[in-house]
């Protein structure tokens, strides 16, 4: 096995506290990109957190980031923006399988979910390949 993909299942192995403390502020909520097809973090991939306005049910953005190496993207919100709500994880799926030279069914994916307990912490990660994806709430 090359040094590189131990490296890759070491750091899915770390407590989630570790990768929390080297991305500085912990984020209330946060997200992982697992490449299913190739086992490998996507890392890389352009994703926008939005909220839904309750009266306008209009979307505002409220941050953008890219995921690391790893395939996590830290610092998405912080806890005191965090509210109840709708909110709209959007990832940018295109892009990131035409940087490896591949094309995808799904141009981008967007995941909405509500927040009833904003003193919770949620994880919604997406494992995602060329033709699928699905996502769940971790924790």
């Amino acid at each position: 096995m090359s040094a590189k993909r131990l490296q890759q299942l070491k750091s899915h192995i770390l407590p989630e506290q570790k990768v929390e403390a080297m991305a500085g502020s912990p984020s209330p909520l946060t997200t992982h990109v697992l490449n299913t097809a190739n086992g490998v973090p996507g890392s890389n991939m352009a994703i926008s957190l939005h909220r839904q306005d309750p009266s306008t049910l209009a979307w505002c953005l409220i941050n953008n980031g890219t995921t690391n190496a790893d395939g996590r993207c830290p610092g998405l919100i912080t806890k005191q923006l965090f509210v109840s709500g709708v909110y709209k994880m959007r990832f940018e799926t295109a892009p990131y399988w035409e940087s490896m030279g591949e094309t995808s069914f799904y141009p981008y994916v967007e995941i909405v979910f509500t927040i009833n307990d904003a003193d919770q912490k949620y994880h919604v990660p997406l494992l995602l390949s060329r033709f699928s994806y699905s996502t769940y709430r971790g924790s």
